[in-house]
């Protein structure tokens, strides 16, 4: 990975953190927008920006107090989330696998914590995730894209 990449993908590392701490009213719980999974969206340009998310995410888990699910499992579901968003054949499909993967599966243990019903959960957080991917960051993605890459 070239040292252009390593930075790039730090700086979203760091973005993501601080969004969730900035927005840490409605970066956690089980009615959620976490503004910062807009840059999930930006893996659909470059794999790079992966470890990026994962490793904001994981950091932002860390200080948003929700404990080891949200630390390990969360994390986790973002990275396959950014995964996932790489492999999505056109930039208006890269948003769904964030909104589904966490709607589905953030709400298995935010549900359970906070004592709220599952499809509660599911249909607040796949909002919040459609907010933050769809109107947040494919915008990002669309001057990203414009901007700084070309997608072979």
């Amino acid at each position: 990975m070239s040292s252009i990449r390593i930075v790039r993908a730090s700086l979203i590392a760091a973005l993501y953190v601080v969004l969730c701490i900035i927005f840490q009213p409605i970066s956690f719980g089980p009615i959620q927008v976490r503004i910062a999974e807009a840059f999930v969206v930006l893996t659909y340009l470059d794999p790079a920006f992966i470890p990026g998310i994962y490793v904001g995410a994981l950091l932002a888990n860390i200080i948003g107090g929700l404990g080891a699910w949200d630390i390990w499992f969360g994390s986790l579901l973002t990275l396959i989330a950014g995964i996932i968003t790489w492999k999505m054949p056109n930039e208006y499909l890269a948003p769904l696998p964030p909104i589904l993967i966490n709607a589905f599966g953030v709400s298995a243990y935010v549900a359970p914590l906070y004592g709220v019903p599952y499809f509660f959960s599911v249909l607040w957080i796949g909002v919040g995730e459609a907010v933050a991917t769809y109107i947040i960051g494919l915008p990002i993605l669309k001057i990203f894209k414009r901007n700084f890459y070309k997608r072979s």
